[in-house]
This record gives C-alpha cells, sequence and structure tokens, in this order.
C-alpha cells in the first residue's frame, strides 16, 4: 500500500533542530571549557613541582655539561657558564623569569644542543611521533583482536594462551624486550639495523622512505608487544562481561557461534571501553618509548629526555615534561571527547543537566 502525502512521517521542525545544534555546541563548549581550565591547573602544577625537583636536584648542571672537560675549566670560566645560565640567582628569582619566558612562548635553550628547546622538541617528536603512532596502532589492533578472541572462548587453550601472553608482556619491562629483540633479529640474524633512526652518516633530508621503516620496525615491534598487554587483559574481561548479558545468552541458545556474537553484536559495548583505555595509555607509551629509544639508540624524544636529564640540561628536562604533560592531557581528552559522542547514556545524561 502507498503512502499517501498526509501519511509520510513529518520532518523535524527547523527551531527544534537548531535548538538540539545548540544544546550540542553548549555542551561541547562547556567540556572545552572545562578541560582547559584544567589542563592550566595541570601545567602550573607540574611546572612548579618540575622546577622545584631540578633546583634541588643533586646533579650539577655545569658539571654534568662539562663532563671530563671539568679539569681544564678554571673557576672564573665556571662562573662565566653560571652567569649565562641564570644559576647564579636564587631558585626563586629563576623560576619568576623561566615561568614569565615560558608564558611568552619562550621555553629557553637547550645546552646540550644549544638551540632553543621547541626547536629540539620539534625535530625529536617528527622522529618520535611515527615510532609512537605505529606501536600505537599495532599495540591497539592486535589487543583488541586477541581480547575479543579470549573473552568469546573464556577458559579454552586459546584463553589461556593469551592470557600467559599478556600477563608476561604486562610483567616484562621493555628494555629487556628492546635488548632480546636487538641480539636476536640484528646481532644473530642481521634482518635489522642495530641503531639508530637512519643509516649513520646519513643526513635526515637524503634518507629514503625505506630506510626509515626498515630502522623503525624493531623499536615500534618492541613496544607493540608490551602494549598489547593491557589493551588484550582489558578487553578479555569486557567480553566475558558481555558475553554473559541476557542478549548474549539468548543468541547462543538459538545456536549462534561465539565470535558470531561479539563481531555482530557486542562489538560496540567492548569497544568504547577499548578506545578509552587506548587513548589514555599515551603516557605509558611515551614512557615505554623513553626506554626503548635508549636501547636502540633511536634519536627520539625519549632519548633526548635520557640526556637531558643525564647532562643536566634543565631548561630542555623541563620544556619535555612541559610538553609530555600536553600530550598525554591530549590523549585523555580525545577519549573523553570520543565517549560522549559515540555513547548514548553521556549523551542523555548531558542533556539532563542542561535541563
Amino acid at each position: 500500500m502507498r503512502l499517501s502525502a498526509d501519511d509520510k512521517p513529518a520532518e523535524e521542525p527547523e527551531p527544534l533542530r537548531r535548538s538540539v545544534l545548540s544544546s550540542a555546541a553548549g555542551r561541547l563548549a562547556r567540556f572545552a571549557a572545562a578541560k582547559a581550565v584544567r589542563l592550566a591547573l595541570l601545567l602550573v602544577s607540574v611546572a612548579t613541582l618540575s622546577f622545584v625537583l631540578v633546583s634541588f636536584s643533586p646533579v650539577d648542571p655545569i658539571d654534568a655539561y662539562l663532563g671530563p672537560s671539568i679539569l681544564k675549566v678554571s673557576p672564573e670560566q665556571r662562573e662565566v657558564i653560571a652567569q649565562r645560565w641564570g644559576l647564579d640567582q636564587p631558585p626563586v628569582e629563576r623560576f619568576t623569569r623561566w615561568a614569565a619566558n615560558l608564558l611568552q612562548g619562550d621555553f629557553g635553550t637547550s645546552t646540550i644542543f644549544n638551540e632553543p628547546v621547541l626547536t629540539v622538541i620539534v625535530k625529536r617528536f617528527t622522529t618520535s611521533f611515527w615510532l609512537m603512532f605505529a606501536a600505537w596502532t599495532v599495540s591497539g589492533v592486535l589487543g583488541f583482536t586477541l581480547g575479543l578472541l579470549a573473552g568469546a572462548y573464556p577458559a579454552s587453550p586459546l584463553d589461556k594462551t593469551i592470557s600467559f601472553y599478556a600477563y608476561l608482556m604486562a610483567s616484562t619491562p621493555t628494555f629487556w624486550v628492546g635488548m632480546v629483540l636487538l641480539t636476536f633479529f640484528s646481532v644473530h640474524l642481521g634482518w635489522t639495523p642495530v641503531h639508530g633512526a637512519w643509516p649513520a652518516g646519513m643526513a635526515a633530508h637524503d634518507v629514503s622512505l625505506m630506510q626509515r621503516i626498515h630502522h623503525l620496525i624493531l623499536p615500534a615491534v618492541t613496544l607493540s608487544l608490551i602494549g598489547v598487554a593491557q589493551i588484550a587483559l582489558h578487553t578479555r574481561e569486557k567480553t566475558i562481561d558481555v558475553m554473559r548479558s541476557e542478549h548474549a545468552l539468548f543468541a547462543m541458545a538459538q545456536g549462534e557461534r561465539p565470535l558470531a556474537i561479539v563481531f555482530c553484536r557486542t562489538l560496540r559495548n567492548v569497544a568504547l571501553p577499548a578506545v578509552t583505555l587506548q587513548f589514555a595509555s599515551l603516557g605509558e607509551l611515551f614512557g615505554g618509548a623513553v626506554l626503548a629509544e635508549q636501547v636502540f639508540a633511536y634519536p627520539g624524544l625519549g632519548k633526548a629526555t635520557v640526556e637531558a636529564g643525564f647532562r643536566g640540561d634543565v631548561p630542555l628536562l623541563l620544556g619535555l615534561v612541559i610538553f609530555s604533560t600536553v600530550f598525554v592531557f591530549t590523549g585523555n581528552t580525545v577519549a573523553d571527547l570520543l565517549y560522549m559522542i559515540v555513547d548514548p547514556r553521556m549523551r542523555r545524561n548531558a542533556r539532563k543537566g542542561d535541563r
């Protein structure tokens, strides 16, 4: 039977549509404002605490900078270096000046690289970004898939194997995994480079894409093997909970296979917490990258952080702390935003708050 013009569903009135869009824009604006305030308070706390810790550090920045050459430096030359870096001033005055420059976008000059801190961070982050992105993507996809398989068949040999691997990787240090892979694949087999992000002796702009990928493989695999554990175990628990729900049990009673139920009926419910966890794990990813880059001599942010700590590069160390704080906070914010957009319960709670 054909519907007449009167039987057709009426379109949503324009005023109602505008009201819905305005309400959504208002919720998004409040969300952004709240996150901005939290980020500002977090940066103030992190900057203050980091400066205090660095100021009371037993490592003398001048001694760490000079290294063995300290025996050749006279007290007068040492005093000149201290004046240049502002170390001859009281800590409160140094912090006030550093905070004022920071508000103007001036992070200072790195004593190791003799370049502005922001320039060093941008260069190193460009190298680290592809390493962390590859590891983050592979560990997320692989961990989520393994968690679904383990949760679909709980207490099975497959579940026990995946759980054993996840618990093993969760308790294994990143540097140890990197050293084992480096010894086996680079030293014994010679399949991957021993160190660096490109061949030794080549300039960065002369390196081809395949050479970069060749040097990227082993560090990315190291971080991925570690990163799989958390997402796999979390997804497994969520999948088991969903498989015990009434609609899943009803589907199995009708003869559907567990994998079909997981991928067709419960995937969205399991994916939401997994996405949130994956974005929230950026802090752990950054910490793992510090160790992996040190093992593979990979010239990224992680290696720069270690060098800044050991050689007393206070401006670079503080800049890296600020940058890593913003980096991790951004990941958590994206996770919250995606959860609010995708999860209908979050949208309903937000609408109730508007009334």
